[in-house]
């Protein structure tokens, strides 16, 4: 029994936070006012300033701002000026405030309602409804850009959230391309270059937890490819539920609690719950939000890009994401559902409100003779039936006639209805020229495909199929290229193809010249096969688990990875690499069906910076030339700073960076901390007074945990709120806990003085014994 392990957390002071809202606040930069984009109002956006909490708005007939008046206030980074005069000509100012101080006032820029009326029915597309429990902030919007854009949110470090979702391509995913190998998903009779095939996004390779990789009958060790087309995340604000199948709904409930965080209109963060533990998509297999969160926690935001616009890398300006959740939400804690809410807040500001569609139904005439009659084969041929309104879309689920409906089951996996067998969420038409391929299988090319399949009246049938609505439609070659004319210019929002403004984004690591590089050629082995290397995770200084992995080679065999740097060659396998030198016994039977990988922890050695090194595999093979095959090279060049990934420092319990004043006071079983980041105390009732005191950062969030060994058992009070019981060690034995496999999580470890040796249960290496010392000495902790 643990009487005294029920724990409080009391506050005995509390001071106010300073650098947060003390500090000086800058000017707002980036102002933009529309010129002529609306006939109702005048829209402007800014760049979020760090330590602002709302913005003030001034407009003026002239560049005087000392007779300019305030028009309003938000907490967002957009605003619209609803009672400009129509053709007036207006310099509008923006000040960033937080209660404390203002700044100065930004530069100006001139803005202008254009002259027209509302011309109905549908109306031009105004901001997508806000539920009450997650409010826009512009702050929590930049914060989850940041996490919409940071592939370290993936096991592997290779997978955003944006990595599927690029504005230039319509809200969707530039390597979803029909008959391209890296995207195909074998579809439903797992074969490829079958009528089944599935045109989705690449993901990451089957890992596991410690960063290996497992064999997939399907992909080998290339990238999993999901089995439906990304749908946009632009203008996803509109959707009641999310995804083609409805499975995100307006309830948003914590994925830790079980809590409901937002009863309605939420599917937004619903949404982002899925992706990070898909583990096609982004996860090792059964991974959890709470590991996502530790991620984040410990990870320098956006480390992997080699770019990013320069407001959000002005605002991040070099704080960790503990220090941006605080200005976002008030405290440091990295949680679930705090990701969700700042992602989909981000998500939120994403909409395309000035197509030539959208000036049209305001009066603002811009559409050609050709796009006009395109909007009259629209509307007068069925389309706006299920792509009505201002998003071109009903959110509601139609089986058109696409596959037959065992292919993919659709929204019957949601519902359990046979009714809706097959059918899918009608997506939005905006942007959607930039969007192919087209459909929920990525099946068409282009719009003229599209148009064709239903102008005959779809490919197959079932009883849910609404033959009025999906039925020859006959129409002659003029209408069609009409048709497609009014699809692609009057629906695309300029902003959107150019990733301006809030559509704008961060350069990729994937995009970049910082993934490996294969290079050279190898030797062959058994089978006549040159052994296969993988390698696609990011050189990141300090990165745990840079994975390598070798295919196509004899299988059962001893293989070994040397990275050097310079070549290691082809000759013989070499005693040693400057970087590293793993073996690992290849599974599988027979020539070239051996495989197998190493997770390797790249060294925080800010002197490896810029380095740049070549690695190959050497795999024992009697028909090799010298009886061993090898693989090509890779070549790596070591990138970020010291502080890419965040190592908890000596008793850091609030993640920044600083060790915190502690003590434990045995009378009562209380940790007293004095946390740095907010200059407050923190009580948690926690252990005997016997017990011997272990904090370390066991769940790798940058945060050290409270911790206390007992007879044997280690009791640990994680910084997520979790409590573990873990048996290690004998009454008697000291307790030692460090990172001793390098992988950024503490290790539970005993010293046992009777012997001098170590016991260590490592977590990512498993459990070592070491006998080091005598009795008598003094273990150095770690």
């Amino acid at each position: 029994a643990l009487p005294l392990l029920v724990f409080s957390e009391k506050f005995s002071s509390v001071f106010k936070a300073t650098g947060q809202s003390g500090g000086a606040l800058a000017a707002p930069t980036g102002v933009i006012a529309s010129d002529g984009s609306y006939s109702t109002k005048v829209g402007l956006t800014w760049d979020t300033m760090r330590g602002a909490t709302q913005y003030q708005i001034f407009r003026n007939t002239t560049n005087d701002t000392a007779t300019a008046v305030s028009v309003g206030t938000t907490a967002a980074g957009a605003f619209f000026d609803a009672t400009a005069v129509v053709n007036q000509n207006y310099f509008y100012w923006v000040r960033a405030e937080n209660g404390v101080v203002v700044s100065a006032l930004s530069q100006p820029d001139q803005g202008l309602r254009a002259t027209g009326q509302l011309n109905g029915p549908v109306p031009p597309l105004n901001p997508p409804p806000v539920p009450p429990g997650n409010p826009v902030t512009a702050t929590k919007a930049y914060l989850g850009k940041a996490l919409f854009w940071d592939e370290q949110l993936s096991s592997t470090r290779t997978v955003s959230c944006g990595t599927c979702h690029f504005a230039s391509k319509g809200g969707s995913d530039p390597r979803s391309i029909v008959n391209n190998a890296r995207a195909t998903n074998p579809g439903a009779d797992n074969l490829f270059s079958t009528a089944d095939d599935v045109f989705g996004s690449p993901g990451v390779p089957t890992n596991n937890a410690d960063g290996t990789y497992s064999w997939s009958l399907i992909y080998g060790f290339k990238e999993q490819v999901t089995g439906r087309k990304a749908k946009s995340y632009i203008d996803a604000g509109y959707a009641p539920v999310l995804f083609w199948d409805g499975r995100a709904t307006g309830t948003f409930t914590d994925p830790i609690s079980g809590a409901v965080v937002l009863p309605n209109g939420g599917a937004l963060e619903s949404q982002v719950l899925g992706p990070p533990l898909s583990s096609t998509e982004m996860a090792h297999g059964g991974r959890n939000w709470n590991e996502v969160a530790s991620r984040v926690s410990i990870s320098k935001p956006l480390a992997l890009s080699p770019s990013m616009p320069a407001p959000l890398s002005a605002w991040i300006g070099g704080r960790s994401y503990p220090e941006l959740f605080t200005e976002a939400f008030g405290t440091p804690d990295v949680t679930p559902a705090r990701i969700a809410l700042a992602i989909a807040t981000f998500e939120r500001t994403l909409y395309s409100d000035r197509t030539p569609f959208d000036a049209t139904v305001s009066g603002i005439p811009v559409l050609t003779q050709a796009e006009q009659r395109g909007r009259n084969v629209f509307n007068t041929n069925g389309c706006n039936v299920c792509h009505g309104g201002s998003v071109f879309s009903d959110n509601a689920f139609h089986y058109i006639g696409l596959r037959p409906q065992a292919e993919d089951p659709g929204r019957f996996a949601v519902t359990g209805n046979v009714n809706d067998l097959g059918e899918f969420r009608t997506p939005s038409l905006r942007n959607v020229e930039l969007r192919a391929p087209y459909m929920h299988n990525g099946r068409f090319g282009t719009l003229e495909e599209v148009v064709e399949f239903y102008n005959r009246g779809g490919d197959f049938t079932a009883p849910n199929l609404n033959n009025n609505l999906i039925r020859p439609r006959n129409l002659t070659t003029q209408q069609k290229a009409d048709l497609v004319a009014f699809l692609k210019r009057p629906l695309t929002d300029p902003r959107v193809v150019a990733e301006l403004s809030q559509f704008s984004r961060p350069v990729l690591y994937t995009e970049s010249n910082r993934v490996p590089l294969l290079t050279g050629t190898g030797t062959t082995g058994s089978g006549g096969g040159v052994p296969q290397v993988t390698a696609i995770e990011p050189p990141l200084l300090g990165n745990p688990n840079f994975t390598v992995a070798v295919s196509n080679a004899l299988g059962g065999a001893q293989a070994v990875l040397v990275i050097h740097s310079s070549d290691p060659g082809t000759v013989a396998i070499p005693a040693n690499g400057a970087l590293a030198r793993v073996s690992v016994q290849l599974s599988g039977s027979g020539a070239e069906q051996g495989r197998g990988s190493v997770s390797l922890a790249i060294p925080n050695n800010p002197a490896l910076l810029g380095q740049t090194f070549f690695g190959r595999w050497y795999v024992t093979d009697p028909s090799g030339a010298g009886g061993i095959a090898v693989s090509q090279a890779f070549r790596i060049t070591i990138f970020g700073e010291a502080t890419s990934i965040v190592r908890a420092k000596h008793a850091d319990f609030d993640g920044d960076g600083k060790t915190d004043i502690s003590v434990f006071r045995p009378a009562d079983g209380n940790w007293y901390l004095l946390q740095s980041l907010s200059n407050s105390v923190r009580v948690n009732n926690f252990g005997l007074s016997s017990d011997k005191l272990a904090p370390a950062d066991f769940d790798g969030d940058g945060k050290v945990d409270i911790a206390v060994f007992r007879d044997g058992t280690w009791y640990l009070l994680r910084s997520q709120s979790s409590f573990a019981a873990i048996q290690f060690g004998q009454a008697g034995d000291q307790p030692f806990p460090g990172d001793y496999d390098g992988d950024g999580l503490a290790d539970i470890a005993v010293w046992r003085p009777t012997d001098g040796t170590w016991y260590i249960s490592q977590s990512r290496d498993g459990q070592t014994t070491k006998q080091f010392g005598q009795n008598g000495d003094r273990p150095i902790a770690a």
